[in-house]
């Protein structure tokens, strides 16, 4: 499941931004009369059209292994986290009716009302990524249910798919859709004009989107301080794995690289007063470490530590 998530969600963020780039480089080509911007939009449209074809079937891939290898989960909580499933469900055809009329009227509905046409295009992709991401959320902070003698009762379908953990997860997922979608389709025209191809048609493929996913940038950097006091605030421990923090306390380094030792991360860069800082903007924050929970129950910290430190550096 973790190679079947791994390629679905490089996919997914290709099919969440890659419509928007499309429909921008249509608007500014209608606008501008640009034959290089007309020509970008129709050959992104027919990539977008593959696209969709294979992030539909990853996504089939993945409904059957929720079903095949979580039986437990989904047995038990599938009422409770059904319903972000079956509105995506309704964004996905949705999508898949527009997108057909998008691709099969280019040449038969004027400029207009053909750019129109993609914009539901747009809406249910930004739209099925969200709902996607909060059935995650929900798995991160559990809501809407009670259980009652081991049985789940009183179901919330609305206060399980909208948990506190949705909003800083949803919009983190969609600013790195489009970042992924612009800067993957600028590195294509960049190589380009690396080779000596500097018509209006690759530098305009590139500027557009390095443009789009430049001004993303920043908003995910703010998104994402946002996303780990979030994890300070309600999953301390998930935190402290994270970041290597092995006992609670105050100056806390930010510790970049290194592996786990018996005493904390050994042979990183750390950064002095660094972790606290950035939870509470303040060095004599208190940062809560694996010591809250037993040692039975510690995540494979080296493991995680570089997971997320990687993370950080493709960004």
């Amino acid at each position: 499941m973790g190679f079947s998530l791994a390629w679905h969600i490089i996919v997914a963020c290709l099919g969440v931004g890659l419509p928007a780039l499309t429909l921008l480089a249509e608007w500014l080509g209608i606008r501008r009369n640009s034959p290089a911007l007309k020509l970008l939009a129709r050959r992104w449209a027919r990539a977008m059209g593959v696209l969709f074809a294979v992030g539909a079937v990853s996504g089939t891939i993945l409904s059957f292994e929720m079903g095949l290898l979580w039986p437990g989960l989904m047995g038990r909580f599938g009422q409770v986290i059904g319903l972000p499933f079956a509105l995506e469900g309704i964004a996905f055809f949705i999508e898949a009716i527009f997108l057909g009329i998008y691709l099969y009227a280019w040449d038969r509905l004027p400029p207009r009302r053909h750019l129109l046409t993609g914009i539901p295009i747009v809406i249910t992709g930004t739209a099925s990524a969200f709902f996607v991401v909060c059935a995650n959320a929900w798995m991160n902070q559990p809501r809407g249910f009670t259980l009652r003698d081991g049985k789940v009762v009183r179901v919330d379908p609305w206060a399980a798919m909208l948990n506190p953990a949705s909003p800083p997860q949803t919009v983190h997922m969609v600013l790195a859709a489009f970042m992924v979608a612009s800067f993957l389709t600028a590195s294509v025209y960049a190589v380009a004009l690396l080779r000596g191809r500097r018509d209006a048609y690759h530098r305009a493929g590139f500027v557009l989107p390095f443009t789009v996913g430049a001004v993303a940038a920043p908003f995910q950097i703010v998104v994402g301080d946002w996303a780990a006091r979030f994890l300070s605030d309600y999953q301390p421990v998930k935190l402290a794995a994270i970041e290597g923090v092995y006992r609670t306390g105050s100056h806390i380094p930010l510790t970049i690289g290194g592996v786990a030792g018996n005493n904390g991360l050994e042979y990183g860069l750390k950064v002095p007063d660094g972790l606290s800082l950035l939870v509470g903007y303040r060095a004599d924050t208190v940062v809560k470490g694996l010591d809250q929970v037993p040692r039975s129950q510690w995540p494979a910290v080296t493991g995680v530590h570089w997971a997320f430190d990687l993370m950080v550096a493709r960004r």
